[in-house]
């Protein structure tokens, strides 16, 4: 039985020192670093993503939700990926991924509409400030790299602030009907201009779906447009990309397999359309908190506390999983139905961006989260 004072690290158990990262000088010259966050709207849950088989308490409470990692990739002794996160595994492998379990935000609360405000602002409380983290972030880059986009019907708060930030947002009027769609593009074919202008529309339409849209391709296509826009040498730097979905009350296990399907297809169409660019990524998957240890009586789970986070791309010292594992058993719970959360959502991703644009962590951390007096940067992530 692990301790939970013990560190996972592929292959075996390893001590991560929650400590400051050494000073790093700021970051002046002009790079080809790019950040994506992608956020898990509705509480991911972080058990059903990657699932602690080496605890003895896990089948237990998750009975047949179990029986979905048989076919997992076995990340080290104790966790299992589920199997529809293809790509991932394939990152794990290549060290380009870490899993971070038992993570969480200050809030304490089981609200989704507070839990973002917390994870979206970096406060320590709900509606404690008026920007975001990610907007502040830009403040300390230079102009060449503080420029974010948006993909999102509108600006999210993790980017509302004072500096500028473009958003790719699709029209908010009624869908037109298929059988209306076609009817134009016929009209249109027989019009040089017109047959060009409407065919990059319908492109671009396509590209606007949730994860699950168009038979799971929603996803990927998102991939396509974060990637289109974070290419051009004059185009963004940073990106938020909205998911939504992840409220698995009922019938969960049908529902998460999509979803981590599509997350799974929208990192594997981002990783191919950044092509050399790559290598200079970072991407930060995170939810605003996770689900009940326990299934419930609807086949679902309800609103809980820590979940997991991912860091992903070619900037990533990855092939990781950072677990300072609490335990599954009824006494270690959080109020005794959560996985208790034991490392600073915070800390892990002010660890992560100090690094990746070198930036001293003495000013990432109490700029990008104001309230996180106790977190400290997660060194050696990035």
């Amino acid at each position: 039985m692990l301790d939970r004072r013990s560190f996972l690290v592929r292959g075996g158990a390893a001590t991560l020192a929650l400590g400051l990262a050494p000073r790093i000088a700021f970051a002046r010259a002009a790079t080809e670093r790019r950040f994506v966050f992608i956020i898990q709207r509705g509480a991911a849950d972080g058990l059903g993503t990657l699932a602690p088989m080496g605890d003895p308490a896990f089948a237990g409470l998750r009975g047949p939700f179990a029986d979905d990692f048989a076919t997992g990739v076995k990340l080290n002794g104790m966790f299992t990926l589920h199997p529809n996160l293809v790509t991932l595994s394939n990152l794990y492998q290549q060290r380009q991924a870490i899993f971070a379990h038992a993570v969480a935000s200050p809030y304490r609360d089981r609200s989704h509409f507070d839990g973002q405000n917390v994870l979206e602002t970096g406060a320590a409380a709900a509606f404690q400030v008026n920007d975001g983290w990610m907007n502040r972030l830009l403040g300390l880059l230079p102009a060449d790299e503080a420029r974010a986009m948006a993909i999102s019907a509108t600006v999210p708060m993790a980017l509302r602030g004072p500096h500028d930030v473009d958003s790719y947002a699709p029209s908010n009027l009624p869908q037109a009907s298929d059988d209306l769609i076609q009817r134009v593009t016929t009209l249109y074919e027989g019009d040089t201009q017109l047959h060009g202008l409407w065919t990059e529309a319908m492109s671009t339409r396509s590209l606007a779906g949730d994860l699950t849209a168009n038979n799971g391709q929603g996803g990927a296509s998102t991939g396509v447009l974060a990637a289109k826009l974070l290419s051009p040498t004059n185009g963004a730097r940073i990106a938020m990309i909205e998911t939504g979905g992840w409220d698995t009350h009922a019938g969960q296990r049908g529902r998460l397999a999509a979803q981590l399907k599509g997350l799974d297809g929208l990192i594997a169409s981002l990783k191919d359309g950044l092509g050399p660019l790559w290598a200079n990524t970072l991407v930060v998957v995170a939810t605003e908190f996770g689900r009940t240890a326990a299934v419930n009586g609807t086949g679902g789970t309800d609103h809980g506390t820590a979940s997991c986070a991912m860091l992903l791309g070619g900037a990533v010292r990855g092939g990781r999983v950072l677990a300072d594992w609490p335990g599954l058993a009824q006494g270690a719970l959080f109020e005794g139905r959560d996985l208790k959360p034991t490392t600073s959502l915070d800390g892990l991703i002010g660890g992560a961006v100090s690094s990746h644009f070198a930036v001293d962590p003495g000013r990432v951390m109490p700029t990008l989260f104001p309230g996180a007096t106790n977190a400290r940067a997660i060194e050696g992530l990035v």
